[in-house]
């Protein structure tokens, strides 16, 4: 069962970005934890939907099973104000409801409370035609299209928009079923439906349409919960215990069999870095989308073209980033960080998207040994801006800024050189992975833990580069042929450690926000080489005194 860590963090001020922007009553009832919210907690979900790709729409129900934290007569449910509410059903009931914006305010007879570990179930209809996504994924939102045989392809990306845009369910990250879900979808004959989990057979209804099921064995965010409707053949295999399966457009098996080998020692690698695969009995998927990728839970979304890197370009700008497939590793890489591990607020998906662009680098180390694993993470420094914090403002559904990604793995690369010990630093995080499998944490629990295991304090590191747009800076000069060190930077009590050379001979420097006299000789500071691909800051070369 997943558990909620809950941490009193308040944030007095988000970032300047941020206080620049208005928020409205629709954000804070998607991102908010109100009452209607916490006072029950979601145990299962059994959604059982017809789809029509012609007619692009949805019709059916969601049996949403969830169990009180409190007493209350009202309970929050989200879906999109464009989709109709049918009927909202309990105990044999209509229930009465409200709507506000993509709030469903659901009113029940008398107050509800918790009864031991009974459950409640309702059963929400619902039907209408879901938003179509103009850029998938990065605007949410189904993608009805067609393959080159004609028939109907069809996919859905919401992370970020909300999964309620197509179907009904407590749409927040703090909050997962605790006993998985059932998902059961009905496509037209001819057609096959991949969901997450299990499968579970198919049945003919008789009626045009083959209802496909899936079952799910483990908690799962809303947004990962899926459906991929196409002619698709099926690729299977057992690798070292772990049901590998690969739906691909019949079209392009052949490439696809020789293309996805790589998850073999993606696999391999993920593993020994992070623990065993999140979801062995779910198996893993990977699933060809109309659309370039998703880390939907055990049926990861594929888009790539079967190419190397991403759409065959190389984000580090290295050659590196072209030795592998960015879709494949990225996204299944996310099923260790983000669908294991799940942040509580959207502010805080560095959780999901920094650790998870680690592990690109991670995988070229295993692969391709330290030194090309360096050079990759670092040659994607050019995609970073720093003109905006990584975390963003707390409930209203806002992430923080794009830098989450690549200025997020690279925050993790400077903690591994000030551990210096990569025996230590690699236990760190395999316990890190271990100890909050299946959890939903916040920023404060993963600071907290990596105080804890390194014995060091990281708070200010952590805060300067996740709160903070700049990065910090390193201001050297000389006085009478010594070193002098400082820190430049916004977070009060920062003093990393970083690692120079000083006439190619390695020292470590422990610089403060005021200037540290050395002892260490220095007849120029063209003889100081600051190591900046193992600690990402800026340095700033003074004049001597």
């Amino acid at each position: 069962m997943k558990k909620i860590i809950v941490t009193l963090f308040i944030i007095c001020s988000y970032n300047i970005l941020s206080s620049q922007e208005t928020f409205t009553r629709k954000d804070t009832l998607q991102g908010g934890l109100r009452p209607e919210r916490t006072c029950f907690n979601v145990l299962h979900y059994d959604l059982n939907i017809k789809i029509n790709p012609e007619e692009k729409y949805i019709v059916g129900y969601n049996d949403i099973t969830f169990g009180m934290e409190g007493k209350s007569d009202v309970i929050q449910l989200d879906l999109f104000e464009n989709m109709e509410v049918d009927s909202i059903i309990y105990d044999s009931k209509k229930l009465t409801y409200k709507r506000e914006f993509n709030a469903v305010f659901i009113d029940f007879t008398e107050a509800l409370q918790s009864i031991g570990n009974k459950g409640k179930t309702i059963r929400f209809y619902y039907s209408g035609k879901p938003i179509i996504a103009k850029n998938a994924p990065w605007d949410g939102g189904f993608v009805f299209t067609k393959d080159r045989q004609g028939k109907d392809w069809v996919g859905v990306a919401c992370q970020g928009t909300g999964a309620s845009l197509w179907y009904p369910c407590k749409d927040s990250q703090s909050d997962e079923p605790d006993f998985g879900a059932t998902i059961k979808v009905a496509v037209p004959n001819g057609l096959m439906n991949l969901s997450n989990g299990r499968y579970m057979g198919n049945v003919d209804l008789k009626n045009g349409y083959t209802r496909w099921d899936w079952e799910v064995n483990y908690t799962i965010n809303t947004y990962s919960i899926t459906v991929n409707i196409g002619d698709y053949v099926k690729i299977h295999e057992n690798y070292k215990g772990l049901n590998l399966d690969y739906f691909v457009l019949r079209e392009n098996e052949a490439k696809a069999r020789v293309h996805f080998e790589e998850v073999k020692p993606m696999m391999d690698c993920f593993q020994s870095k992070f623990g065993p695969y999140p979801f062995a009995y779910d198996g893993y998927k990977l699933v060809e989308t109309p659309y370039l990728g998703m880390e939907h839970q055990s049926a990861v979304a594929y888009g790539n073209k079967y190419v190397k890197g991403y759409l065959g370009t190389d984000r580090s700008q290295t050659g590196i980033g072209l030795l592998f497939d960015f879709i494949i590793i990225h996204e299944s890489g996310h099923e260790w960080f983000g669908n294991s591990i799940t942040s509580k607020d959207s502010a805080d998906m560095w959780i999901h998207e920094g650790f998870t662009s680690y592990t690109e680098s991670v995988y070229v180390e295993c692969q391709y040994g330290y030194e090309k694993g360096q050079q990759y993470i670092n040659g994607c420094k050019g995609n970073i801006d720093n003109t905006s914090p990584i975390i963003g403002p707390y409930g209203v559904n806002k992430q923080g800024s794009t830098d989450m990604y690549e200025k997020g793995a690279l925050m993790l690369n400077t903690l591994r050189h000030i551990v210096d010990n990569d025996d230590k630093w690699w236990k760190i995080l395999l316990k890190y992975s271990e100890t909050f499998r299946h959890k939903i944490i916040d920023t404060k629990t993963v600071v907290d833990f990596f105080n804890t295991e390194t014995g060091m304090n990281l708070t200010p590191v952590f805060n300067q580069y996740l709160r903070h747009a700049a990065i910090p800076k390193l201001q050297l000069r000389t006085k009478k042929g010594k070193l002098e060190f400082r820190w430049n930077v916004i977070e009060d009590k920062f003093n990393m450690p970083v690692d120079i050379k000083i006439n190619r001979k390695k020292t470590r420097i422990y610089p403060i926000a005021t200037w540290v006299s050395s002892k260490l000789k220095v007849n120029s500071l063209q003889n100081v080489e600051v190591l900046t691909n193992n600690f990402y800051i800026n340095v700033d070369l003074l004049k001597k005194l």
